[in-house]
């Protein structure tokens, strides 16, 4: 029977749950959501969970809730042992996020405790180094190590010459050749998964994540599809986020295929991604460049001699858009949430003080 360690239990989550275990709770880790429904891996097994109304009216946003990859506090339910409520969400190591879909501010989190990414792109159509430094911002923030994965090696003839790019574009980073369908290069993923360690896949429809867990599990978990011949674009194939067991210990994660990513970014994703660029501005003349044609302008110096590639710095330019972009609406946001709670305060002190008075003029 598997133990809690196997799951990715440390000496850090049992630390930070320890006043939670001396008043009864039970620790369990998610490995699948559906709806308002967990999934849980706990030391007695699996236990489907829902959270409860506290957790939900007390959480700002859908990133307060738990998510695939949490370890979370539980309580079983006396008329049901095989049913629990989670009561809280243990401090999360790595968690990676986004803009949820068709909000402008709304945190969305994908993934948590993750210690490695795997970051897959296949050498088709789908090979964009400008979604390599995309990904690896959103890696970069997690917390978690990423690893870039080029599947698909076995259908193009520049396989090498594509690390290479890559490669520059994410410096100090494991860059990774395989052929998912044929089965070639998977020994290097090995010295990543392990016991008690996280391995997660990113990446858009049709690079062969789905292939990639199947090859890893040993089994046709994940069902596959063909990619489209005419745009060699993927059908989405996983429609949820699971937490799967390896055969060789450890977890692996699958996440559903993100066209389109919007990320959430601070400095540290954009510095780590673009770390060449940052080390050339700080070379500036002026500490406060913007690089637009003032005198001692490392960028621009680099640029002209081409020792910085012109679309990776318009990408880098972009992604710092993006990122102060989403701060402001960020900030609003928090502005008119405390509005709106000073609002209600003044409404229950008024009202608080109002039956006060009513109580006064009866006596």
């Amino acid at each position: 029977m598997l133990t809690l360690e196997d799951y990715g239990w440390s000496d850090s989550f049992a630390d930070a749950f320890a006043p939670l275990a001396a008043r009864g709770f039970e620790a369990g880790r998610v490995f699948l959501q559906h709806s308002k429904v967990y999934l849980l891996y706990t030391a007695a097994g699996e236990t489907e969970a829902e959270a409860t109304g506290r957790l939900r009216f007390h959480a700002r946003g859908a990133q307060d809730l738990p998510a695939v990859g949490d370890w979370v506090a539980v309580r079983r339910l006396a008329e049901d042992a095989g049913r629990a409520k989670i009561h809280e969400i243990l401090p999360r190591r790595s968690k990676f996020a986004r803009k949820a879909a068709g909000r402008e501010t709304e945190e969305q989190i994908v993934a948590a405790n993750v210690d490695t990414a795997f970051l897959v792109t296949g050498l088709d159509n789908d090979y964009n180094p400008r979604r390599v430094e995309r990904y690896l911002i959103m890696a970069w923030e997690s917390g978690a190590a990423p690893v870039v994965v080029l599947n698909k090696a076995d259908v193009v003839e520049d396989a090498e010459e594509k690390r290479a790019e890559v490669e520059r574009v994410a410096p100090g980073v494991p860059v990774l050749l395989l052929s998912a369908k044929r089965g070639e290069g998977f020994e290097q993923l090995l010295p990543y998964v392990g016991r008690g360690r996280t391995v997660a896949l990113l990446g858009s429809s049709g690079v062969g994540k789905s292939t990639i867990v199947n090859r890893l599990l040993g089994a046709e978990v994940q069902r596959t599809q063909e990619v489209r011949l005419a745009d060699a674009r993927g059908r989405h194939t996983t429609t949820h986020r699971e937490l799967f067991v390896l055969p060789r210990g450890g977890l692996l994660l699958d996440t559903p295929g993100m066209r389109e990513l919007q990320l959430l970014v601070s400095e540290r994703g954009l510095r780590e991604t673009f770390e060449d660029i940052e080390a050339t501005a700080a070379e500036c003349r002026f500490s406060d460049c913007r690089h637009e044609g003032e005198p001692g302008c490392a960028i621009r110096e680099a640029l002209d001699a081409g020792a910085l590639d012109a679309e990776r710095y318009q990408n880098y330019q972009k992604m710092q858009a993006e990122m102060h972009h989403t701060a402001a609406l960020f900030d609003q946001r928090k502005s008119q949430e405390e509005k709106a709670r000073d609002k209600r305060v003044g409404r229950a002190l008024n009202q608080f003080y109002k039956q006060r008075r009513d109580e006064g003029g009866k006596q």
